[in-house]
């Protein structure tokens, strides 16, 4: 009993030469169809480090971005509260310049004055204690400064 194999040899190449090309011809249409230059690292593995170098740096400018946004929030809220503060001391001074006129105030001027300087002295205790931005208060002296990372580098 003797055993034949017959072969194409040029069968075999051709074949394998479809399959390389139908390999190459994927390749190709992958990157055609998601637009990007790399697909994967081993399209070039250089140009995927520097790809997620940019992306990580993007990332963090927008975080920077949010951050100073929050900040801005932050600091709009706080000179809310200054102004109001501000007006009330205006306010006082005029009602001591006016106390400190003594040809025109009378005992009960004066105990008036004096009355609505407590009161507005009260304000500005209740807008310093109370004054917050999420759940920080901002003005009540609790905090020394408040940091914020405003850079994609840090």
């Amino acid at each position: 009993m003797s055993l034949r194999i017959n072969h194409n040899l040029a069968a075999l190449n051709g074949n394998r030469n479809l399959k390389l090309t139908t390999e190459a011809l994927s390749k190709s249409m992958q990157k055609l169809s998601s637009g990007f230059r790399i697909n994967q690292a081993a399209d070039d593995p250089a140009g995927l480090v520097i790809s997620e170098q940019f992306r990580s740096q993007i990332a963090g400018l927008n975080r920077a971005i949010q951050n100073s946004e929050g900040s801005i929030s932050m600091i709009q809220t706080a000179e809310g509260a200054l102004t109001e503060i501000n007006n009330l001391l205006i306010s006082m001074r005029e009602l001591a310049i006016h106390a400190a006129n003594e040809g025109f105030n009378d005992v009960d001027q004066l105990a008036a004055d004096q009355a609505e300087i407590a009161n507005a002295l009260k304000t500005i205790d209740r807008i310093s204690t109370n004054t917050q931005f999420g759940t920080k208060k901002i003005l009540d002296g609790s905090k020394d400064n408040i940091a914020t990372i405003t850079s994609a580098n840090t």
